[in-house]
């Protein structure tokens, strides 16, 4: 689908004049209505700031496309609006957007919206594109620029145009070209594009064929063939995230941020084709060997598998977590104390469903730990060691049930089946070409499943005294003991707000869930609600210490906090870390620690207002949180010089 026919000149407002972002925003979804692209106005606005608090859509460069895939809409569409003095929409850099582009997309269907962004991305790259739009006379000529730059890159939809497009991509795949790239980011939205983009137009300028991969949210696109990776000089991967890399397997690889690719495209190609760059030598790992300046430590490396094991685990742990605490609020538990949460058919329902989606999360966790390390042949390994670990088999009881390995066993049983099949790729790649299919479907999943499940069933008995032993020591801490550990794990989510340190206190306190232990889960909770309510509240209460800006920022820190969203004080303490950073550990250790004296409990792996009445002792786990809010909002308030308005 092309821009044109998601953009309607009923859409489209130039020279518009708005004081802030809040009233863009109700200009362009009023620009989306007349459009006819909406069933309820209200619940698109909703979806589009449901959007926006996650992080601002603006790019950068004077840019934002804001976009929301909601119920509300009827069908896609595009709203464009110019602003020649431009609006503050948060953007990372600080610029004003001058250029805004609003999407919508129906909830059920195709990823249409994903698509117009990513070549709305695409097209941005282009030099003098969004000049041209900037001083469009009328909406005719702004819809007339769009169409000839996109008819200019993709080709025309039919006719002619597309076959001389076509004719253009086979001479220039005929003629080879010297360089190749790859271009990813998490999301596989705008950055990806726009990397891609600007290494290909530098590509040209500096008179070098190159061809860029994208790996976006709809998959691959413009994927790179056997012929063309034997043929180029250097490849660049330009990727926040693992691409698929065998295949570069003896090839210069340059290794870096998808930024780079935006910010430094230039730099990159002269490096592809001077001859200093490292060939790269895969080993079997899904993101294989970094051959770039930034080579990962091991500890990066272990923390990067560790994370995408979380990450994967974490929908089973919430998801099922939540199911069980509302199990117990919708029970009864004078029918059966000792049935209590299966004593009524709806709380037996949402326990069992429950159970079975948190069950789920000690072999997920294994088996993307071990994927990450080997690719797609250590899924089932890592899976199947997981659950071997969850089972807690012994070589005396292969039924298990006589150790408990936990969430250590289910870790080291990830990392146990990932370099197993790392390993049994280096053994069987001695073996005859002609048995190279019965590797993926026979060896790797048969020999790297039974030796993954004999090294973790030798090693659960050692994981289950650790394991056991670390519960028996939480359970016999004293109340001040147990309160310096809320104080700390309270403390940890504050150090990085989303880091290392976070997470490795979010984990902890999960796998204690697992465990019985559920306090030390508010605990951690506690401490990951206060950043951004501290701030918050500083901004409300210490106006003078905040320019404008933050303290309309600091209003949308009360939703955060309250939805456990602990990132939202990043910009502030990006902005000013020696005062917000050490203001909120403390005031997130009083909340921990507080949390833990109070007795408070939690059963479900997550925060905020949402799990509110799932929490045992709920109101004095309200008064640990305001506490330590207002605590880390005096410090920072104390701490703060007044800002130059």
């Amino acid at each position: 689908m092309r821009i044109t026919e998601l953009l309607k000149k009923e859409s489209i407002e130039l020279g518009v004049k708005v004081s802030d972002k809040e009233e863009a925003v109700d200009r362009l979804v009023s620009l989306m209505d007349a459009g006819g692209r909406l069933k309820d106005t209200a619940g698109y606005k909703e979806g589009i700031l449901a959007r926006e608090a996650l992080g601002s859509t603006a790019i950068g460069e004077g840019i934002a496309i804001p976009h929301a895939k909601v119920e509300a809409v009827k069908e896609p569409g595009l709203a464009a609006m110019v602003v020649p003095e431009g609006v503050d929409y948060d953007a990372f850099d600080g610029s004003l957007a001058n250029l805004l582009f609003m999407i919508a997309a129906p909830a059920e269907g195709a990823d249409v919206h994903l698509e117009a962004l990513s070549r709305l991305s695409t097209l941005l790259m282009n030099p003098g594109f969004k000049e041209g739009l900037m001083g469009a006379a009328d909406k005719d000529e702004f819809l007339r620029i769009i169409d000839e730059a996109e008819t200019e890159r993709f080709g025309a939809p039919e006719g002619e145009a597309a076959k001389d497009a076509k004719a253009d991509a086979e001479a220039g795949a005929a003629s080879g070209y010297r360089v190749l790239a790859v271009t990813a980011c998490p999301t596989g939205i705008a950055h990806t594009y726009m990397a891609a983009e600007n290494l290909e137009n530098t590509g040209k300028k500096l008179g070098i064929a190159l061809k860029a991969e994208t790996d976006g949210s709809g998959g691959a696109q413009n994927v790179l063939t056997r012929e063309e990776i034997a043929a180029a000089d250097a490849i660049i991967i330009a990727a926040d995230k693992n691409v698929e890399m065998a295949r570069f397997d003896g090839k210069p690889v340059i290794m870096v941020p998808v930024a780079d690719g935006i910010h430094k495209a230039e730099e990159l190609i002269k490096r592809a084709v001077d001859g200093t760059v490292p060939v790269y030598h895969h080993t079997g790992a899904a993101g294989g060997e970094s051959v770039s300046e930034g080579n990962d430590s091991i500890g990066r490396t272990i923390y990067k598998h560790l994370m995408n094991g979380v990450s994967h685990m974490l929908p089973f742990v919430i998801g099922g977590g939540i199911l069980i605490a509302l199990a117990f609020l919708f029970d009864d538990y004078s029918i059966n104390p000792a049935n209590f949460g299966k004593n009524t058919p709806l709380a037996a329902y949402l326990k069992t469903v429950g159970e079975q989606a948190f069950g789920m999360m000690l072999p997920i966790l294994a088996g993307f730990i071990a994927m990450s390390i080997a690719d797609r042949p250590g899924l089932a390994v890592g899976l199947v060691a997981g659950l071997i670990a969850k089972m807690g088999s012994t070589f005396a009881n292969p039924a298990g049930g006589d150790v408990n390995a936990g969430f250590l066993g289910a870790l080291f049983a990830g990392f146990v089946g990932g370099y197993i099949v790392v390993g049994l790729r280096k053994l069987f790649s001695k073996l005859p070409k002609s048995l190279e299919g019965i590797k993926p479907v026979l060896l790797y999943p048969v020999i790297g499943i039974f030796l993954a499940a004999v090294v973790t069933t030798f090693i659960n008995p050692y994981m289950g005294m650790i394991n056991d032993g670390l519960t028996h020591f939480l359970n016999g801490m004293g109340g001040t003991s147990r309160i310096v550990l809320g104080m700390v794990l309270g403390g940890m989510m504050s150090i990085d707000m989303g880091g290392p340190f976070n997470k490795a206190a979010y984990v902890f306190g999960t796998a204690q869930l697992a465990e019985g232990n559920f306090e030390v889960m508010a605990a951690v909770m506690a401490g990951g609600m206060v950043p951004p309510i501290a701030i918050a509240l500083c901004t409300t209460f210490f106006k003078r210490k905040f320019t404008e800006k933050e303290r309309q920022s600091g209003i949308v820190n009360y939703i955060m906090g309250l939805s456990f969203i602990t990132e939202g004080a990043i910009p502030f303490a990006a902005q000013d870390p020696l005062r917000v950073i050490p203001s909120c550990i403390i005031g997130s250790a009083i909340a921990g620690g507080l949390s833990m004296a109070f007795g408070c409990t939690l059963r479900a792996p997550h925060g905020g207002i949402f799990v509110l009445p799932t929490i045992g002792n709920p109101l004095m786990y309200l008064a640990a949180v305001v506490v330590g809010a207002a605590a880390g909002c005096v410090i920072l308030g104390m701490l703060k010089k007044n800002a130059a308005q």
